[in-house]
């Protein structure tokens, strides 16, 4: 096996297309499709499932899958050892949008000061998908409120936050703003708000960004549970009303079990802990 074909193999895994992998990496599709066959035909297996909206990992993939992520990590760390002006460590983290928009990158402001060989990246999504992200190898480490799947993921530093109900200062009859993403802990804090304090059927309108949430408050749409730190770093939120909540949000930066960590995890990992 070439590295080269792993890196294929990688991009076409991850994005679940050929045809995404080849645009992402400049090549024509038939390149790519040929690069997979030949690893299958040395293999002597199958590793993708071609369907109608791409393709998804068979069982042997998914094996591949995690070895090619160690394989190249251990490349870029050689490299990065080698001629570190060259080749720079790197660190992609996942969060939802509620922590990515003020708590990673008051986080990565403070890590880089004393880590500034480090590239760094963010990758935003839902609850399930940055897990899935995650077990794909994807990302190094997500940052992920309530429960996760702990057979498959560990903690390694944990935080509470608090959170703060917002809405307009004059709203008879609340519309419960929530994200669309049903596994939100914040979307689900918010309906069981409503239930305990007997909201009579409030309508309920789904967004798909944090920042479309809060101008919905501002501009006296509805009210919404958001956590504390985006509420304040918000100057047009101190128009609203703010009521915070005895409830704290537990947030977990998680990492798979037994995977090899990289340098770069290890260095954040214990800038964690010291906090």
């Amino acid at each position: 096996m070439e590295s080269h074909d792993l890196w294929i193999f990688k991009h076409v895994a991850e994005l679940q297309s050929i045809s995404r992998a080849a645009e992402r990496l400049g090549y024509v599709q038939p390149n790519i499709s040929q690069r997979i066959k030949s690893l299958e035909e040395e293999l002597g297996v199958k590793l993708l499932r071609r369907n109608n909206r791409g393709v998804t990992l068979t069982e042997d993939g998914k094996i591949l899958l995690h070895y090619t992520n160690q394989i190249i990590m251990l490349m870029d760390e050689a490299k990065s050892k080698i001629n570190p002006k060259k080749w720079r460590e790197s660190l992609i983290i996942g969060a939802p949008q509620t922590i990515s928009a003020v708590k990673v990158p008051s986080l990565l402001s403070s890590f880089l000061q004393s880590n500034n060989n480090i590239d760094v990246k963010i990758k935003t999504n839902h609850k399930l998908k940055l897990q899935e992200m995650l077990a794909y190898g994807e990302v190094d480490g997500v940052f992920i409120s309530g429960s996760y799947n702990d057979s498959q993921f560990e903690s390694v530093y944990r935080y509470f936050e608090d959170i703060i109900l917002i809405s307009p200062i004059e709203q008879h009859h609340p519309t419960l703003l929530v994200n669309s993403d049903p596994s939100c802990i914040y979307r689900n804090k918010l309906l069981d708000f409503a239930e305990k304090h007997h909201f009579n059927q409030p309508a309920i309108i789904e967004f798909d960004s944090l920042e479309a949430i809060l101008q919905a408050v501002h501009a006296g749409l509805g009210i919404s549970i958001l956590p504390a730190d985006v509420i304040h770093s918000r100057k047009e939120m101190k128009s609203t009303h703010h009521q915070e909540l005895r409830d704290k949000m537990k947030i977990d930066f998680i990492i798979k079990h037994g995977k090899q960590r990289s340098q770069s995890l290890e260095k954040f990992i214990l800038f964690l802990r010291t906090l």
